[in-house]
């Protein structure tokens, strides 16, 4: 960094110096309150500022009052000096290289189009409209090919989700990003017990968010945690599989976080209940597809597979079948259908009494995570869903199955669900 980081004292946190290391030109952080977001985006200005001769530099935050606030008094503290001049009607920092640090809002976007900019860094971007970004700002770095850093704490799945989870599974047009996450108990100059004490006073979904830096959705409640229990396997039962298939990648193409997964949701049935022995999502390609739900119904030999009905069941069926000769092992699928109900409805009295009533058990697995996060924020319009809409089809294949069973036995009639009561 040359002299001027000679004659700094810079006291990174470990999280700090993690994302100061980083090599990736664009960093996306979320990160808890009291994190020291602020400290780090200032420290990244100057130093960036000290090594340029072109260009600006820009410190964005969602309004300009809070530009204001949050930054100028820290750049005025840790780079005085470094410091020319300092106008704060236009809140323009001028170093005594020559470059300028401009605090701008993004409540203003016009006053910031034409420039041309060796440093970013947007401050609480899931504040802002994602356009800002991709309209006004994304073109000023084209020049210098300048980095920028994005940071905030979330709020719920919107766009800022969005960029944080393009960066981590370095999606399409994401190659030179990253993504960091950090919480307020990363902070070693915050007290522990303070946090703790936060804890005990606010909502679940306020402390996560706020101080964990969750991206969860504020839900419905329709699930709640206390109603998940995880169990062995019984000893007896009948699989089903139950498929909820989305749209088919294209070979070599990068994941897209945006698009729908396809899953397979697997569950042995008894008089007790569900035990969910394992959820398959992904998005494969067609062959691909066809072959994962293959290997499952090899490894498992369900009483019934099921296939949500669709365009994507018409594509997978022909090399589904393919499968099934070439290893001579054949069985039939079932179409499943929404019957007339809207998907939030459906799902509601699939699972949601069961889940209440704990007549659904969950295999430990490496799903468990990914399950529980689109369980809890059901039924948010930005979370994926497509684990949970899979097992909620167990209750449409179970009861057909039970249904026929039961004509075949010559047996009277009962409710297979006495919660249903159907």
């Amino acid at each position: 960094m040359g002299v001027f980081l000679v004659e700094l004292d810079i006291a990174f946190t470990p999280w700090q110096t993690e994302v100061y290391e980083d090599p990736a030109r664009f960093k996306v952080v979320a990160a808890g309150r009291r994190c020291g977001k602020s400290y780090l985006a200032a420290w990244m200005l100057l130093l960036n500022a000290l090594q340029s001769d072109k260009g600006w530099s820009f410190y964005v935050a969602p309004t300009q009052g809070q530009a204001r606030q949050i930054m100028w008094k820290v750049l005025l503290e840790i780079g005085h000096k470094f410091i020319a001049k300092a106008h704060i009607n236009n809140l323009d920092i001028e170093l005594i290289n020559g470059q300028t640090i401009g605090l701008r809002g993004a409540d203003r976007p016009d006053t910031m189009r034409g420039v041309s900019l060796n440093y970013l860094v947007m401050d609480e971007y899931a504040d802002m409209k994602s356009e800002v970004w991709e309209e006004v700002l994304r073109p000023t770095l084209t020049d210098l090919q300048a980095p920028a850093l994005f940071i905030g704490t979330p709020k719920g799945r919107n766009h800022f989700y969005d960029m944080y989870s393009s960066a981590d599974l370095q999606a399409e047009g994401f190659d030179n990003w990253s993504a960091h996450h950090f919480t307020s108990y990363d902070n070693p100059y915050l007290e522990t017990a303070e946090i703790d004490s936060a804890k005990k006073s606010m909502s679940s979904h306020a402390f996560r968010q706020e101080y964990m830096a969750s991206f969860e959705a504020k839900g419905s409640n329709m699930f709640e945690e206390s109603w998940v229990s995880f169990g062995d396997k019984p000893t007896t039962g009948s699989y089903f599989i139950a498929c909820d298939l989305a749209g088919f990648a294209e070979l070599g193409k990068k994941k897209n976080p945006r698009l729908d997964n396809t899953a397979i949701a697997i569950a042995k049935v008894n008089e007790d209940g569900w035990f969910v022995e394992d959820i398959i999502t992904g998005r494969w390609t067609l062959d691909e597809t066809a072959l994962k739900i293959f290997r499952a119904v090899e490894k498992y030999q369900p009483t019934a597979v099921g296939i949500e009905r669709g365009i994507a069941k018409q594509a997978v069926i022909s090399p589904l079948s393919d499968l099934m000769r070439r290893y001579g092992r054949f069985f039939n699928v079932v179409e499943l259908s929404h019957g007339n109900k809207a998907k939030t409805d459906r799902i509601m009295w699939a699972l949601q009494g069961r889940f209440e009533n704990g007549h659904i058990k969950l295999n430990k697995g490496d799903w468990n995570a990914q399950f529980l996060d689109e369980l809890f924020q059901f039924p948010d319009k930005l979370t994926h869903d497509d684990m949970v809409d899979a097992l909620s089809y167990i209750d449409q294949l179970a009861q057909e199955a039970y249904f026929f069973d039961s004509y075949e036995d010559d047996e009277e009639w009962q409710p297979t669900d006495v919660m249903a009561g159907y």
